[in-house]
This record gives structure tokens, sequence and C-alpha cells, in this order.
């Protein structure tokens, strides 16, 4: 892990598993968020594409990251539930955007999707999410 790796922070929290991935936070804020990843050999299942826990994780995280941008208190969100669907495999670089689709006091309702390298809608995500306070 390349020190700028150990340093990066996820819209102000420090998560070594995504950090120990190279995800890439681009931005969080008023309730969407955007990440990246470039899919390495190591991240692959046996058909030579991103393995499903890997697309999972992100899609997880992006929609957590969507929902704590919605406040002033950032201290984590934590999943209550998820559901995935997987349309098309992820290769190369990878994009995850996450979205706010309602907000309440501490449980947001979020969605995810992640666009391969060519731009197409891979998998998608729905989610519910109680911020940590």
């Amino acid at each position: 892990m390349s020190s700028n790796q150990k340093n990066t922070t996820y819209f102000g929290l420090t998560i070594p598993f995504l950090a120990h991935l190279g995800v890439v936070p681009e931005y969080a804020e008023a309730g969407k968020s955007r990440i990246s990843l470039e899919i390495k050999p190591e991240f692959e299942n046996s058909f030579h594409i991103a393995h499903g826990g890997v697309v999972m994780t992100l899609l997880d995280f992006a929609m957590g990251a969507a929902a704590r941008s919605t406040t002033n208190q950032p201290l984590g969100a934590m999943t209550i539930d998820m559901s995935v669907s997987f349309l098309r495999p992820s290769t190369g670089k990878i994009v995850v955007e996450g979205t706010v689709l309602k907000s309440g006091k501490t449980i947001h309702y979020c969605e995810a999707i992640v666009l391969n390298a060519v731009g197409e809608i891979s998998a998608k995500a729905s989610g519910t999410f109680m911020l940590r306070r």
C-alpha cells in the first residue's frame, strides 16, 4: 500500500479496508457521492471480472457516504439493509455513484450504481442506512 493510500480519508473517516483496496474518494455532498476503483486481477473472480463482494463493498460505501453528506455531523452510517442487482460485468476502472432518495432524522433511503469502464451500468443497489450519532 502506498503512503497516499495509508493517509486517504473517506469524506472525513479513516477506513483501512477501502484504503487497502485503493478506492479513490471523489466527492460526497448534498446527498450524493462518487468513488472509483481500478479493478486489479486480485479483485477478480474466476470469470476475470470484479468479484461481487468488491462491487457490493463499493455500493455500500457510496450509499453510506451519500447519507452522511446530508448532515453536519458525519460520524458514520450503518447499513440496515441492502439489495444488489448485477447487470453486466464490472471491469477496468469502475465508478460508483450514491444518492439519497429520502432523508429522515437518522434513517436514510439510498441507491447507488456502478458504471463499468465503458460507462454502462453494471450493478445497482438500494439500501437503508442509519446515521451514527
